[in-house]
């Protein structure tokens, strides 16, 4: 606690106001923009590292959050305050943390692939910052984020040789796919059958559960993205830049109107139950990696007239 004590003395309005912008950089909603950028427009191969580092980072974070249950900063020290704007988006417990896991695994992993320095600097730069913002804003320990950032770049850097080449060979990329799937539905058993003390934050571990469900949904999403991808479409990601802006605000506007279209009828059907959000997320993925990229060469054609 020493160093947020330290990090506590030297705040500013100003300093909380650039940290409370740049901790955003973590969220989970950016993963899923420059996945889905990568994947779409730039790069598949990017695409499916990035989105395998992010995948196999969350579940991982996940699981070691249920496993230790570590409570916040605030909440082990009273006497510690913490940056009011960041109390919103400090929920759930504390080690390790998901906003260094995130920011890490996108931007390391967008570091890594490119050669390019004008876009490996600044998201080098995200990678220093953003642990940083979780420290300064006052809603993680050096702990929580130590650790996230090591398990994070352990994923960039291990993950990257395997993926390199491994896309368009399925002895390689199939059993990578399927051993993610493997650790998501581990990591749901987990949290089904594991016994929790009766003291356990039922909010967190609700948390925990449903996103257990999730992310095995995304990891057989992408799997089967792939398999779909390798065996029938092969789709390409180069177009003109107009069609590229199209290719992406559309099938992001498209997705996350799918994503909350089926909310309701899903949860009505399965009646409340987690599974409910695990098919719907399949369902999103599915869109995302099967069905839009049908569209490509139709825009490409449409819109490069």
């Amino acid at each position: 606690m020493s160093l947020l004590y330290f990090l506590e003395n030297l705040r500013t309005p100003v300093l909380s106001g650039f940290f409370s912008l740049i901790t955003h950089f973590g969220e989970e909603s950016l993963f899923i923009v420059f996945g889905l950028l990568l994947f779409w427009c730039v790069d598949k191969k990017e695409g499916y590292y990035l989105l395998c580092v992010g995948l196999l980072g969350t579940v991982l974070n996940q699981l070691l959050k249920l496993l230790f249950r570590i409570p916040r900063p605030w909440v082990r020290d009273p006497d510690f305050t913490i940056v009011e704007s960041a109390l919103a988006g400090a929920t759930g417990y504390s080690f390790p943390s998901g906003h260094t896991q995130s920011s890490i695994g996108v931007y390391g992993a967008i570091a890594r692939w490119t050669s390019r320095r004008a876009v490996r600097i600044p998201c080098i730069a995200l990678c220093v910052l953003v642990p940083l913002s979780r420290m300064y804003l006052g809603v993680h320990t050096p702990w929580d984020v130590g650790v996230s950032a090591l398990l994070a770049l352990a994923l960039v850097f291990g993950l990257y040789p395997l993926l390199h080449g491994a896309c368009d060979d399925p002895r390689r990329m199939r059993p990578l796919l399927c051993g993610m799937a493997l650790l998501s539905a581990v990591y749901l058993v987990f949290v089904l059958c594991f016994p929790f003390p009766a003291d356990v934050d039922a909010d967190n571990l609700a948390h925990g559960t449903k996103n257990a469900y999730t992310l095995l949904s995304c990891t057989l999403g992408l799997l089967m993205t792939w398999e779909f991808d390798h065996r029938m479409i092969h789709f390409d990601t180069r177009a003109p830049l107009s069609v590229q802006a199209v290719k992406l605000i559309a099938g992001l506007v498209l997705l996350m109107g799918i994503k909350a279209g089926i909310k309701a009828p899903l949860h009505a059907l399965f009646g409340g139950h987690y599974l409910a959000d695990g098919v719907r997320y399949f369902l999103v993925v599915a869109f995302a990696g099967c069905i839009w990229p049908l569209t490509f060469p139709w825009l490409n054609k449409a819109l490069s007239k």
